[in-house]
């Protein structure tokens, strides 16, 4: 398998709604046969019937219940950008789950919820720095 993600999947209860929170962070996207879909960066994004994305794994569809085991991240250019995203996912009806603050590892964090309650990150780490495109290009950790 080659070391990569193609798209990423959110199983939502409410197609509508889920499209209209992500477009008012400003995304855009298409929906096609009950399914939207978004292109963020090299990955697509795509939002599904949480039912139907189960059936589709092979797994039984059931009530979403707390933390999933998964978040998102979106790292950004600046202090400023996480403070102005994060009021825009609140204003679009995200939970702010983690106010933006410095974290213990030394870089400017938040989290929030998207309406169907998967998390997201968004930071500023100046140790990932982003192309121009925002791609992140992941530091050199020194282990192998």
């Amino acid at each position: 398998m080659e070391q990569r993600i193609t798209l990423v999947t959110l199983g939502v209860s409410d197609l509508a709604r889920s499209k209209a929170f992500y477009e008012a962070l400003g995304w855009r996207g298409q929906e096609v046969e009950e399914t939207v879909f978004f292109q963020a960066g090299g990955v697509g994004v795509v939002l599904w019937d949480r039912d139907k994305l189960a059936r589709d794994c092979g797994l039984e569809p059931g009530p979403a219940a707390g933390f999933g085991g998964i978040a998102l991240a979106h790292n950004v250019r600046s202090e400023a950008e996480v403070d102005a995203l994060l009021a825009t996912a609140e204003r679009a009806g995200g939970t702010v789950t983690k106010p933006a603050a410095v974290n213990a590892i030394g870089f400017y964090s938040s989290a929030f919820t998207d309406p169907d309650g998967h998390a997201w990150e968004i930071a500023y780490n100046p140790g990932f720095p982003l192309a121009e495109d925002g791609t992140v290009t992941l530091p050199d950790f020194g282990t192998s």
